[in-house]
């Protein structure tokens, strides 16, 4: 369904992968990886937007580490792989090879952009809220967001954070800094799973769960179609 794109950010070029709808796309959504790179799940979840409408395009933003990682969570072999990947991560690099991919989306002919991330990708989605020109974001499950709490007041777009009550990555002490810091904003919303541990909706992983997937990708896509189109 896909094709693969070269975007030019401000110390490079890298790849992405572009799923496009049928039709005219109503916008553009970036999707912003995982720490197991743009895998078959993350260019499933281009494709899934690309369904819903969107021009969607995930970009490789460990090309700097190096380009086209694409590993599962299938073995301990790959999650240590996947770990020390996200040590070695540039978080302020990457935040700007968004804005890059953003603006290389508004290129293609799309009136606005916005953003959606998961994991690694969900702290991303955050700052790209913060610190880009995107025009609403979202975040599943996003890691170490308490550590960046004082850029909310960045925050102009709509963000809507996706919360997994029993999160492995993220323990009940960060949840209720994130519900204090965030909870009172007039441009985030904050949705709970209670009984959903880290990565419920990647399909195929240990803790996916269908129905409660389908509930916060509905939420997604209702809150892409009243902001971005």
């Amino acid at each position: 369904m896909g094709e693969w794109a070269e975007v030019q950010g401000q110390d490079g070029a890298f790849r992405a992968y572009v799923a496009r709808p049928n039709g005219t796309p109503a916008a553009a959504v970036v999707a912003i990886q995982e720490i197991f790179g743009v895998n078959a799940v993350m260019r499933h979840k281009a494709d899934w937007l690309a369904r819903e409408g969107f021009l969607a395009i995930a970009p490789d933003l460990f090309w700097r580490i190096q380009p086209g990682i694409d590993i599962t969570d299938q073995t301990e072999a790959e999650w240590a792989q996947a770990f020390d990947y996200f040590k070695r991560f540039d978080v302020d690099a990457g935040v700007r090879d968004i804005q890059a991919t953003i603006a290389h989306a508004r290129g293609m002919g799309v009136g606005k952009a916005g953003a959606v991330g998961y994991c690694l990708g969900g702290l991303l989605a955050y700052l790209t809220a913060a610190r880009t020109d995107a025009d609403a974001s979202v975040g599943y499950y996003g890691v170490n967001i308490p550590a960046f709490l004082g850029e909310a007041g960045a925050i102009k777009k709509p963000l809507m954070l996706h919360i997994a009550g029993k999160d492995g990555f993220v323990d009940e002490k960060a949840q209720a800094a994130m519900r204090a810091g965030l909870g009172g904003h007039a441009r985030i919303t904050l949705h709970t799973y209670a009984d959903q541990d880290h990565a419920f909706t990647r399909e195929g992983g240990k803790h996916y769960d269908a129905a409660a997937a389908k509930i916060a990708d509905e939420r997604t896509i209702a809150f892409f179609k009243a902001n971005l189109t």
